[in-house]
């Protein structure tokens, strides 16, 4: 973690400075008149903001290096991360997110959700979705849906969901999506296989 700037302490540090630069300019400086006085306090003042823009700078440096860092992590991730809004349209969706449902992604944005959900389970969809918009306390669900992507193939879908409030009260559905076709696919397959604790679909 970075170490908080003592700025009292790098001001007492700043009126030494400003003090043997005023020494230097009028050798009665320590009995100094008035305008000296000024140059004084002005020379202390250009110090400090020299000390406070450059560590803004460095600030700023910090911050869209962890900007880039997120963008990394949520664009590349393995899961599809979509923003849900209360009307049930996509507001957000990484890549991944895109790749799963088959579209690109600026074409997914205002869109549907249940455009991608296979009819069998749309009802169940719509009414897991104002659970969570309607109730405050429903802040996590997961859950099992039939999908369909953008060219008609469908796979099988474990949402996690997560409901977020936001600044202006209307709150969100924040989702991480995972494709476990295959994983169903092994069960079906493997009679020694022990199943994962994931709710079938259309139930």
């Amino acid at each position: 973690m970075k170490k908080k700037i003592d700025w009292l302490g790098k001001r007492e540090q700043l009126r030494s400075e400003a003090d043997l630069s005023l020494a230097s300019l009028s050798p009665g400086a320590m009995g100094a008149e008035p305008a000296e006085v000024v140059l004084h306090e002005l020379l202390v003042h250009k110090f400090e903001l020299e000390m406070q823009v450059e560590e803004l700078r460095r600030t700023h440096g910090a911050l869209e290096e962890a900007r880039d860092r997120y963008l990394e992590y949520y664009e590349f991730a393995p899961i599809g991360y979509l923003t849900v809004d209360r009307d049930g349209l996509i507001a957000e969706i990484n890549l991944t997110g895109a790749a799963l449902l088959g579209v690109e992604r600026g074409a997914l944005i205002h869109r549907r959700v249940d455009a991608f959900v296979a009819p069998p389970d749309l009802d169940r969809w719509h009414h897991l979705f104002a659970g969570m918009m309607t109730h405050a306390d429903s802040d996590k669900r997961t859950f099992v849906l039939d999908m369909a992507r953008a060219d008609g193939a469908h796979f099988t879908a474990y949402l996690d969901c997560r409901r977020q409030e936001t600044t202006d009260a209307r709150p969100t559905l924040r989702v991480a999506l995972f494709d476990i076709t295959e994983i169903r696919q092994a069960e079906a397959q493997r009679d020694d296989f022990r199943p994962l604790d994931f709710p079938p679909p259309g139930r």
